[in-house]
């Protein structure tokens, strides 16, 4: 028996019950670097016990962390019916419009998580052109789309391919504040008004009890309005009720979803970090990038359908690791960098990089090994033994350049083995966070950014009212400024004068190395 071979059996971890099955032998690491994170684990254990028993695991906050426990008990609950209800209802044409016609489309409105993780189901499950098949291969499930940013281009393209009187809007926000799912719902009841339609009779809300969204969804007397928890994030909400709302209306099927977590989440429960998937993943994250995210993470999975995973994991990752302080309010700097492609495709673009270039990375590999089609090429193989053997191949040929990688294989790719690929990265995440001592459930640079443009916004303001009285003035960027006041801000009114040109509230003609604008 072959070292490799030795070094595969014992450092992998098998599911037999699922097939699942994760292989860590191609990081560099031994037995006694284990050893030396053992107080790490009795950590980490102890950290995870504590969310899961109901303590505030986000002091910031002075929340709850309730995604682990709370998908426990979710499909008895009555939400879970309401919602099941509410989409069979839909689905069958009973619940209409305000025009009486049947909904055939479901306009997802959220960003972050409120997206990220409905797009990965949907790509994974239904596939990419499932919105071109047919009612009746569709059964009865909507069409969807997302609305995810606050630029006009995506709102625009929605608008050129939906019927408004037979589509469905979904708007998901916690606080009812969050700006860009905002303003894409503003801008998408103007443009029902404008066909004299009601945009009540086609809107469904998914947010906090007695949040702005929950008001407005009230006062504007929208189909549903469903209760989101305070205690459980958007990069975390796949499993709950963010995530049940769109996958209902195009009828997965979210039982079996929920069970695939909660077969993850049995597993990454154990104490052992040999039987723990979890806890061995996050492991070979420290020790890979020496405790401080040293090493990129890449993640490869050789599937089409997976294709959204690494935007996702992204969020989840970065968003949760990437901090400034730590628990004690010591400055650390910690995260890990996400980056990703899909499998087969990934070797004729980044990979050249991984096998050739910096050695800053650990790559994983996730197979799913069933064809969805068996295609017979007519050489003894068929198309999926290619797309096993560039997997198999990529592997080893990284491995000979002692380039780190973990292997992740599952049988077949339902909603089942998704929801177990979701909650392995839920959990390693967490376990992760005990590590490095920091609060995974908090985003406090995204508040940075959000204040910063709150600033930008209010300069805008200033302009627009000094404009009023400036008709006619020309000048460079700086001469504008000045005369509008924000002279302490000529860089960023620059940057507004460029977009207003290119908008044409202004003229602007480049002269001499410098922008010449004229106010209107």
């Amino acid at each position: 028996m072959s070292e490799w071979f030795e070094r595969c059996r014992k450092y992998t971890i098998t599911d037999a019950a699922t097939g699942f099955e994760i292989n860590v032998a191609g990081m560099n690491f031994s037995d006694a670097d284990l050893e030396k994170m053992s107080s790490l684990f009795a950590k980490a254990n102890a950290g995870i016990a504590a969310i899961e028993n109901g303590e505030i695991k986000n002091p910031d906050e002075n929340r709850k962390v309730t995604h682990f426990t709370d998908r426990i008990t979710y499909c008895g609950s009555a939400l879970y019916k309401e919602v099941e209800t509410f989409a069979a209802g839909v689905r069958a044409g009973k619940i209409t419009g305000s025009t009486g016609r049947p909904f055939t489309a479901v306009a997802v409105n959220g960003i972050g998580g409120s997206a990220l993780g409905p797009q990965l189901l949907q790509f994974a499950i239904n596939g990419p052109y499932w919105n071109e098949l047919s009612d009746e291969k569709r059964q009865g499930g909507l069409k969807i789309y997302f609305l995810d940013n606050t630029d006009s281009a995506e709102f625009a393209d929605l608008c050129q391919v939906m019927d408004p009187e037979t589509t469905l809007h979904l708007v998901v926000s916690k606080s009812g504040g969050t700006q860009e799912t905002k303003n894409n719902m503003i801008a998408m009841e103007r443009f029902y008004a404008a066909k004299g339609l009601d945009f009540g009779r086609h809107a469904v809300a998914v947010t906090m009890p007695g949040s702005k969204l929950d008001k407005y969804a009230s006062e504007k007397k929208f189909l549903a309005s469903f209760e989101m928890a305070d205690s459980i994030g958007g990069r975390t909400s796949e499993s709950a009720i963010v995530g049940h709302v769109p996958a209902a209306l195009t009828g997965i099927d979210f039982k079996s979803f929920i069970a695939g977590f909660l077969r993850m989440d049995e597993l990454t429960r154990n104490t052992d970090v040999f039987k723990n998937p979890a806890m061995l993943l996050s492991a070979m994250w420290y020790i890979a990038g020496a405790g401080k995210g040293d090493r990129n993470m890449v993640i490869v999975p050789y599937s089409d359908r997976l294709v959204l995973l690494s935007r996702y994991l992204q969020q989840l990752v970065m968003e949760s690791l990437g901090k400034e302080l730590d628990l004690e309010g010591k400055v650390c700097h910690q995260g890990l960098n996400v980056f990703g492609n899909k499998g087969g495709t990934d070797a004729h673009a980044f990979i050249q990089q991984l096998n050739d270039g910096r050695d800053d990375f650990f790559a994983t590999f996730i197979e799913i090994l069933a064809d969805a089609q068996q295609i017979d090429l007519g050489d003894g193989n068929r198309m999926g033994d290619y797309l096993h053997g560039f997997c198999a191949g990529l592997t080893e040929a990284l491995r000979s350049k002692g380039r780190q990688t973990i292997s992740i294989k599952l049988p077949k790719l339902t909603v089942f083995e998704l929801g177990m690929i979701i909650a392995l990265y839920e959990r390693a995440v967490a376990i992760y966070a005990e590590y490095i001592n920091i609060n995974a459930f908090h985003q406090p640079g995204v508040q940075a950014y959000k204040l910063a443009a709150t600033g930008e916004l209010e300069l805008k303001a200033k302009l627009d009212a000094a404009f009023k009285n400036m008709a006619g003035f020309k000048g460079s960027a700086e001469e504008i400024a000045k005369a509008a006041g924000v002279a302490e801000q000529t860089a960023a009114t620059e940057g507004w004068l460029r977009r207003m040109a290119a908008n044409g509230s202004v003229a602007a003609e480049f002269k001499d190395s410098v922008w010449i604008y004229t106010i209107k």
